[in-house]
C-alpha cells in the first residue's frame, strides 16, 4: 500500500505528534530523514514490480496531497493558512515532496524516460494544488518540488527519443506548466532544441 493511511501514518504521527514519547522535538532535518526512510520502506515493498504503474504513483500523490489538507485544522474564524496550520501540515507536505523526488529517481535509475516525463508532469499538477500559505517562506517547499520535478524532466528529455508528435504534445504541456513556475523554462529550452526550434526561443519565451 503506497498510501500514508495505515501503518505509514501511524509511524509518522507517533514520531511527530506524541511529545511524551519524544521529549526533544524533531528538527526539520531529522523529520525529513524520518519521512524519507518511511517512503523508502514503501518503495522497497513495491520495487518487485518491474515498472511501477503511473496510475499507482498517481494514487500515491493524490493520497499524500489529501493528507496535507486533512492535517490543516478547520477554523471558522481567521486564516487556515497561517503559521500554526503550516506547522500541522509540514510533515505531510514533506512526505509529498519526498515522494515526488524518490519515485522520480526510481524511474530515472530504470531509464524509464517516458514514465519519468509523465510522472513529473502529473506531480507538477498536484504540486500546484498544494495550499498557498500566508507566509511567503512557507511556500518554499512547493518551489523545491517544482525544482526537483524540472530536474527529472530535463534529464529524461536529454536521454529519450521523441517522435515529433510526442515532442509537440510535451512542449504544449511544459508551457502550461510554466504558468505555475519558471523552474520549467530549461526543460522548454531543451525540448525546443531537440525539436530544432532553438531559433524561436526568444519569441516563445
Amino acid at each position: 500500500d503506497l498510501s500514508i493511511n495505515g501503518m505509514w501514518t501511524e509511524r509518522l504521527e507517533d514520531s511527530c505528534e506524541k511529545p511524551d514519547e519524544h521529549p526533544t522535538p524533531l528538527t526539520k532535518q531529522q523529520l525529513e530523514q524520518l519521512v524519507r526512510s518511511l517512503i523508502l520502506v514503501e518503495q522497497s515493498q513495491e520495487l518487485r514490480i518491474l515498472a511501477p504503474e503511473i496510475k499507482v504513483l498517481q494514487e500515491d500523490l493524490q493520497l499524500k496531497k489529501a493528507n496535507v489538507y486533512r492535517s490543516i485544522p478547520y477554523s471558522r474564524f481567521g486564516s487556515n493558512r497561517d503559521a500554526h496550520c503550516y506547522r500541522k501540515a509540514f510533515p505531510y507536505l514533506l512526505a509529498f515532496k519526498v515522494s515526488c523526488q524518490e519515485w522520480g529517481q526510481v524511474l530515472l535509475r530504470r531509464k524509464e524516460w517516458d514514465a519519468v516525463l509523465e510522472h513529473s508532469l502529473m506531480a507538477w499538477l498536484y504540486t500546484s494544488e498544494l495550499p498557498q500559505w500566508d507566509t511567503a517562506s512557507h511556500n518554499a517547499l512547493r518551489e523545491q518540488c517544482y525544482g526537483v520535478l524540472a530536474a527529472h524532466i530535463l534529464t529524461a528529455l536529454q536521454h529519450c527519443s521523441l517522435e515529433p508528435s510526442r515532442g509537440h504534445e510535451l512542449l504544449r504541456r511544459l508551457k502550461m506548466a510554466q504558468l505555475q513556475s519558471q523552474s520549467i523554462v530549461p526543460c522548454i529550452q531543451e525540448l525546443q532544441r531537440i525539436l530544432g526550434w532553438a531559433q524561436h526561443l526568444d519569441c516563445d519565451l
